[in-house]
């Protein structure tokens, strides 16, 4: 090849693999002798070597000797280098070579390659972390690099394993011993399915990310297999679910995000319908305990249900996440959105929801005849939903012309004589709208100021009383398996 050197001649070559972790190359040389020359993983290469070279000369290698050279590996390995250690055989060598030619080696000494970590990965790192995302880094780095490199992106303190331990553990024993790890390394691709195997026996959501060829079995095999697209080979990129474009670890977090994201707003939506629905209940069957009748009529009821329960429900399940509480999103998930806080959302806008609606029907009830108080007590039903859809929604372009325009139709229907007396609605003078508009706009403040007040009682409770058990619940965690965050590289 070009590359060669002058008079150097390549004979035959062993590729470097997972198994052999080494690569060798033979060739002849100008003066006709052969020359065997190996780079490769130092706990591989040195127990080749019989000799090492030192000052322009050959001593050989005792076991003090090898002991001075594997520490001198593991401070490099600390430092967080990788370490290859490079060693050559002079002489006659079979014009075939196997793996059984490479010994009697020289050593020539180590070459250290310095990787270093990407200063935004760290970051990133707690930020998953916070989200409940274990990580474990699965890397062919001497264990000494792995662990430094753990350390430096500050993956949890966990159990360093290497792929030969890994191999001497069965599937239950793996099954115990993984959670409590964070770094496999000198691992294989069959180290990673393994790994990814595991956690889906533990019942986790795993997502695998990687862009080498050795890496396409377990990003097809994980629920969510993400490849690094800039430097991915074609295997990594069929095989995975995701393909990261920019190599950031920032984007998948952005993925997260998003996808998070999604359960807050189902659970907002089923919040909007099934809170609402459950106040209207309330309401009526409190008013039809009082006097005998409900409040609404049938058709008054479908037109609260038609405008707070499809436009506004709708915008809500679909908008885009608020950009400024990633924290918040990342806290969310299907246990987590859909458990206690779902209950509490429909809980809190129940009982504001049927408070609103009477509030405004027993004052309208004080102030005017029975027609204009099922009105008004219309208004403020369906204004009480409106207003916290909007303050659920935010600045969303379209919660907030859904809300608006909601809003609007109903104004338009009451204030419409010939529309109106369809619905069973009266049109209402200012004093009217004026209940009913506070009426909502209380019962959408209570929706604010109510929910951290009600926490910060429980807190205080709890903290006088004995203590609360631990949330032993644990989410459907995703688990991401993936080499070290890296100058080039997550």
């Amino acid at each position: 090849p070009d590359h060669d050197l002058p008079g150097w001649r390549r004979l035959a070559s062993l590729p470097v693999e997972p198994s052999r972790g080494f690569h060798a190359a033979l060739a002849g040389t100008a003066a006709g002798s052969a020359l065997l020359s190996v780079k490769g993983a130092p706990e591989t290469v040195l127990p080749r070597c019989d000799r090492v070279r030192s000052n322009g000369g050959e001593i050989a290698l005792d076991e003090p000797a090898r002991s001075r050279l594997q520490r001198r590996v593991t401070r490099l390995a600390g430092q967080g280098h990788r370490v290859l250690a490079v060693a050559e055989k002079s002489g006659r060598v079979s014009a075939r070579l196997t793996d059984d030619d490479v010994a009697g080696l020289t050593l020539l000494g180590f070459l250290a390659l310095a990787d270093p970590v990407r200063p935004a990965a760290a970051a990133s790192i707690t930020e998953l972390g916070q989200a409940g995302v274990q990580i474990v880094m699965i890397t062919g780095d001497h264990p000494g690099t792995a662990a430094a490199i753990a350390g430096r992106l500050d993956l949890g303190g966990g159990r360093v394993i290497t792929g030969p331990e890994l191999d001497a553990l069965d599937d239950a024993a793996l099954d115990r011993v993984l959670p409590q790890v964070s770094v496999v390394a000198r691992g294989t691709p069959a180290h990673k399915v393994r790994v990814v195997q595991a956690f889906q026996r533990l019942r986790r959501t795993v997502a695998m990310t990687g862009d080498g060829a050795n890496d396409a079995a377990a990003i097809r095999l994980a629920e969510v297999g993400i490849a690094l697209g800039r430097r991915a080979t074609p295997a990594a990129r069929a095989a995975a679910d995701l393909v990261v474009t920019d190599d950031r670890l920032e984007t998948i977090i952005a993925a997260l995000v998003e996808g998070r994201g999604m359960w807050a707003s189902v659970r907002q939506a089923l919040a909007i319908l099934v809170g609402g629905n459950f106040g209207e209940i309330a309401f009526t069957v409190l008013g039809a305990a009082l006097t005998g009748r409900s409040p609404l009529t049938t058709r008054q009821l479908l037109l609260v249900n038609l405008l707070t329960d499809l436009a506004p429900a709708m915008a809500i399940a679909l908008r885009s996440p608020d950009s400024g509480s990633t924290a918040a999103l990342l806290a969310e998930g299907p246990e987590a959105s859909l458990g206690a806080a779902l209950t509490r959302d429909i809980t809190d806008r129940a009982l504001t929801t049927a408070a609103a609606a009477t509030a405004a029907w027993v004052t309208a009830r004080l102030t005017g005849r029975a027609a204009r108080a099922r009105t008004v007590a219309l208004a403020a039903l369906v204004g009480a939903q409106l207003g916290q859809t909007l303050v659920i929604g935010g600045p969303s372009p379209a919660v907030l012309a859904s809300s608006l325009g909601s809003a609007a139709a109903l104004a338009g229907i009451i204030q419409t004589p010939g529309l109106g007396s369809f619905f069973d609605c009266t049109p209402l003078g200012p004093l009217g709208w004026s209940i009913a508009g506070g009426a909502a706009t209380v019962a959408t403040a209570a929706t604010v100021v109510l929910p951290p007040l009600l926490s910060r009682l429980g807190e205080r409770r709890s903290r006088g009383g004995p203590a609360a058990p631990a949330d032993v619940g644990e989410p459907g965690v995703p688990v991401c398996g993936a080499e070290p965050g890296r100058a080039d590289r997550p």
